[in-house]
């Protein structure tokens, strides 16, 4: 049993809102998964630059002097933010595959949880309302965010275990449910070039997504391969640059309510989620069908 929030801006009035309003959503789903929690937020692009948030268990040792080191390796400018055991660097958009593979390289003790124009996305053991508290949630803006609280089925409780997971560019998925196929299709992802930091089911979906948008799919055209694809229970709520998806498996036994209203569109594992939400006395409230896409895009 996990639990799941999500908030798609479509109001730019609003934006300023959504760390706080993610936060809240967050702080609900406590009770639904006490081992982990994690949480991607999509901000404002920054022309020509990108970004890398990374982590590490020894932050004070391994981000000292990390923005020097890697500006030089890579003859470009690079800034730190440090949050706790995470840190957001900010490289030329042109070279950030060169300064993952220096991180890999020359700095093991560093793990990067996404890289994108956009998306950053922190996560660590611990209570939901901590690790949001710890990486100051409520004060940051954007045009949409995740928000997932893990109790551990499928692998142990880790940091890289938590959701979200990131396989690609501006992505990121969060997952409740378990994949009874992910040994297999991991096996074939990896003969196409997919690489794998943990042994949880639901990286196994975000490799899957990534390599099918990787052929030229958008998110919901992945989406709807997955349901041929994948087997076993899932709820899964996406993010890309631009996009915001949810799918459900067939038989849909993991809980889910959408609500809709001209600022947002917003997902809960439960009702209670998008209680606090402005407006929602007015929104249009369903439960998501079995089987089928919903994909917002700006």
């Amino acid at each position: 049993m996990c639990g799941i929030v999500g908030l798609f801006i479509k109001d730019k009035a609003l934006e300023p809102q959504l760390g706080a309003l993610t936060a809240q959503m967050l702080a609900t789903m406590c009770e639904r998964g006490p081992d982990s929690a994690g949480f991607a937020v999509y901000g404002a692009p920054e022309s020509g630059k990108a970004k890398l948030t990374i982590q590490s268990p020894h932050p004070d040792k391994d981000f000292a002097g990390l923005d020097a080191a890697l500006a030089k390796a890579l003859g470009a400018a690079v800034e730190i933010e440090r949050k706790s055991t995470h840190a957001v660097l900010t490289v030329p958009a042109d070279k950030v595959e060169d300064a993952r593979a220096d991180l890999r390289a020359n700095h093991p003790g560093v793990r990067v949880m996404s890289a994108g124009e956009t998306i950053e996305i922190y996560k660590e053991v611990g209570w939901p309302t901590d690790v949001s508290d710890r990486f100051h949630l409520k004060e940051m803006s954007g045009s949409h965010a995740i928000g997932h609280t893990r109790m551990a089925t499928e692998s142990a409780v880790t940091t890289l275990g938590a959701h979200p997971f990131s396989t690609g560019s501006d992505q990121c998925l969060v997952h409740n449910g378990s994949l009874s196929n992910h040994n297999s299709l991991k096996r074939k992802l990896k003969r196409d070039g997919m690489a794998f930091e943990t042994e949880n089911d639901s990286e196994v979906a975000a490799a899957y997504l990534t390599w099918r948008m990787n052929q030229g799919m958008n998110l919901g055209e992945a989406l709807e391969k997955s349901l041929d694809d994948l087997d076993g229970f899932f709820t899964f709520v996406v993010g890309t640059k631009n996009g915001f998806g949810v799918i459900r498996d067939p038989i849909a036994c993991k809980p889910a309510v959408m609500a809709e209203t001209d600022q947002y569109v917003a997902f809960g594992s439960e009702y209670r989620a998008l209680a606090g939400l402005p407006g929602i006395d007015k929104a249009k409230i369903w439960e998501p069908e079995p089987a089928t896409v919903y994909f917002w895009e700006r």
